[in-house]
């Protein structure tokens, strides 16, 4: 049989082979290599004997301690007193190789980075349970290779110098665990009012899941995500083979059942306002376990007597008009429209029954309080404060808006009816200018919310956020600039080293400085002599009030040239309250405003002030009779000067709204840049001379 001749190989596939063979040999080099210097480090003397002593201070912006994270509530216990669901839940679910490894794993690692890169972020971080004792005792938790390097030499030498029980056992009694719990003891307490001995193979999951991010899975703070994460842990431990299908399946359907009381809640002055500073942090790359451990000094732009204030207000006014159930709150947020700076913050009275932040997370409808954006909007078209208006019954389609107490007064100027809070005229406004032309208002003020494009807007019907309708105010108190709030000023570590500092350049031109100046002419006009009166602190000023159907929801949002305030009350399962805009809410907005002002005096808005001195002959409404409707609708007519609306009668209210969007160059504001650059130790803001994009109104 003759003989078959060798096939030739690919000279490429070769050398594909060869280049494999060189780099196996120097990953495997190198990996061995690191093994060596790894197990040549020194173990740490007396580790055994370590106690953590490193507290993180928060600062109000005038130096007064406001919260320490430390340890808030503490229960040391030995690894015989922690129940083997629970070992194996944490285990399972952060270190599942945690007693065959050596203290780190150098492929889990190198595969986290590579799912890094993919991911372009941070998604895997790869850390055994060794390599976070290490964080948590000497390290900070800054994103860094260095820092990597570092924990992994560290945890090498935690292995060298104790047992893997004690290493276990070190970790259940530092790692933080969410509302001020520090260690397995303390969460047990905290969450379920129990001894470790006593939890439930369902409640061990569930502390087995908040290591990674202790607010986010809290459940306090969210139910939903920390049954979801309780379940994945439980998943995982089946998987593993640490519990049965039935054990599993049991748990599974184990209802959540909390103490009663949030023992770990923050008793601080701002609960609410720490919360949001955590967020803030979270958001600029610190780590939740970075901020409370790493001893760092936290200096913030709360006002510590402003915040003190509110708290008062609160409490006091809500006493006085009866509104004393749980589930009967106020929420109240206060910042500087000239930096941003957060100057008070309350999202609820009553933190340690309810962490849900009314400011940030509450969607409720801002009644009349939402109208000044409509007057905008107006304003912005051509509209002049002193137009008439004509505050009769109107009717849409199917629905006619009323005045509140059905009370109508006729022929009156256009800034006289924002002072009334007339609906009907709102209405009208809104049906002359457009749905379309007051959404895109909203949006560029601030309103961050999903808006309907229905006329009812107009009245405050959709929900928005007490956080947005602060900044929308803002815009007009600062002549036009919407500003972005923010809590932390800057972070320092122990030994001084800045290794944070705010950046006040969020700012951006959204309203021209007319507009704004006209819109603060007229809400300084609700406060002397229209809804709003109660509020007033005798200094330049402008605000409105804001109530919904049924009494439910109670709103004011008013504003100084130096800080901005809004107030909110209302039953958190909707029900009604009873109260007014111009009541409660104008009440604690004027106490709070008193005392957050006192610093500043009586300082005049930057811009020129609009001057109402007028000679306006009002028609009473049962005067008028067969009088003509005086609406700007009509009076256009009038004029010839609305041909486009009567060619248009019979297409759809949004075909004749539907606006291009043009280009406006809006100058930058000389006296604002003064006054900001006094303000503010930042640069001034490049974006605020660029060419803003708002629709024509």
């Amino acid at each position: 049989m003759p003989s078959r001749k060798k096939r030739k190989e690919n000279p490429f596939f070769s050398f594909i082979k060869i280049i494999l063979v060189i780099i196996s040999a120097v990953v495997l080099a190198g990996y061995f290599a690191v093994k060596m210097y790894l197990a040549e480090l020194p173990p740490i003397p007396q580790l055994n004997n370590y106690n953590r002593n490193i507290v993180t201070q928060v600062f109000s912006s005038d130096g007064k301690l406001i919260k320490t994270f430390q340890t808030f509530h503490y229960e040391h216990v030995t690894i015989d007193e922690i129940p083997q669901d629970l070992k194996e839940a944490v285990i399972s679910t952060e270190d599942k190789n945690f007693y065959t490894h050596d203290g780190y794993d150098i492929f889990g690692i190198a595969r986290s980075i590579i799912v890094n890169i993919i991911n372009k972020r941070a998604t895997q971080g790869a850390s055994t349970i060794t390599q976070q004792l290490a964080r948590i005792l000497f390290l900070s938790n800054e994103k860094t290779f260095e820092r990597k390097i570092k924990e992994i030499q560290i945890a090498a030498r935690i292995e060298k110098s104790i047992s893997k029980d004690k290493i276990l056992e070190m970790y259940l009694n530092n790692v933080y665990l969410g509302s001020g719990a520090y260690g397995v003891g303390a969460a047990a307490s905290i969450y379920f009012n129990k001894s470790l001995s006593e939890l439930t193979l369902a409640e061990s999951a569930l502390i087995a899941g908040l290591p990674q991010a202790p607010s986010l899975y809290s459940p306090y703070k969210n139910i939903d995500k920390a049954e979801k994460r309780r379940n994945k842990v439980l998943k995982r431990m089946y998987i593993m083979k640490k519990i049965t299908r039935k054990q599993y399946e049991a748990a599974l359907k184990e209802k959540i059942v909390l103490a009663k009381k949030n023992k770990g809640a923050n008793t601080n002055i701002a609960p609410y306002f720490i919360d949001y500073v955590l967020k803030e942090l979270e958001d600029l790359g610190f780590d939740e376990t970075e901020i409370t451990q790493g001893g760092y000094k936290i200096i913030t732009t709360l006002d510590y007597d402003a915040q003190v204030a509110a708290n008062e207000a609160i409490e006091k006014n809500l006493a006085a008009w009866k509104l004393t159930g749980p589930k009967q709150n106020a929420a109240l947020f206060s910042f500087s429209p000239m930096t941003g700076a957060i100057i008070a913050y309350c999202g609820g009275k009553d933190y340690s029954y309810s962490q849900y932040d009314r400011v940030t997370q509450a969607i409720r409808p801002p009644g009349s309080s939402f109208k000044p954006i409509v007057y905008a909007a107006a304003i912005h078209k051509g509209w002049m404060p002193t137009d008439p208006v004509e505050d009769s019954p109107v009717t849409i389609g199917d629905w006619s808006p009323h005045n509140y107490g059905n009370k109508y007064k006729g022929i009156i100027p256009l800034y006289k009816a924002l002072a009334i809070s007339s609906n009907v005229v709102a209405v009208k406004l809104i049906r002359d200018i457009g749905i379309a032309p007051v959404v895109d208002m909203a949006k560029a003020l601030g309103i961050t919310t999903p808006l309907t494009h229905d006329y009812t807007i107009a009245l405050g019907s959709n929900g928005v956020k007490l956080y947005d309708m602060v900044v929308v105010y803002g815009t007009f108190a600062n002549g036009g600039y919407r500003v972005k709030p923010y809590s932390v000023e800057r972070v320092e570590t122990q030994r001084g080293r800045v290794v944070y500092q705010a950046d006040r350049t969020k700012v951006m031109k959204v309203l021209d400085k007319d507009t704004a100046g006209i819109m603060t002419a007229m809400l300084r006009k609700v406060i002397t002599s229209g809804t709003g009166r109660r509020a007033n602190i005798n200094k330049p000023m402008g605000g409105k009030t804001g109530t919904t159907n049924g009494n439910k929801d109670a709103w004011f949002i008013g504003y100084t040239p130096d800080i901005v305030t809004g107030v909110f009350i209302g039953h958190d399962d909707n029900r009604g309250i009873g109260l007014t805009g111009g009541t409660a809410p104008a009440k604690i907005w004027k106490d709070t405003m008193t005392v957050a002002t006192e610093k500043y005096g009586s300082t005049e808005f930057d811009y020129s002030p609009v001057d109402f001195t007028i000679n306006f002959e009002e028609v009473p409404y049962n005067e008028l009779n067969n009088k003509k409707d005086f609406s700007r609708e009509d009076k256009d007519k009038d004029k010839d000067k609305n041909k486009k609306k009567d060619d248009n009668k019979n297409k759809t209210n949004n075909e004749i709204f539907r606006r291009i969007p043009v280009q406006i160059n809006i100058p930058f504001d000389e006296k604002f840049l003064k006054k900001y650059k006094k303000e503010s130790s930042s640069n001034v803001p490049e974006e605020s001379n660029e060419v803003v994009e708002i629709p024509p109104m």
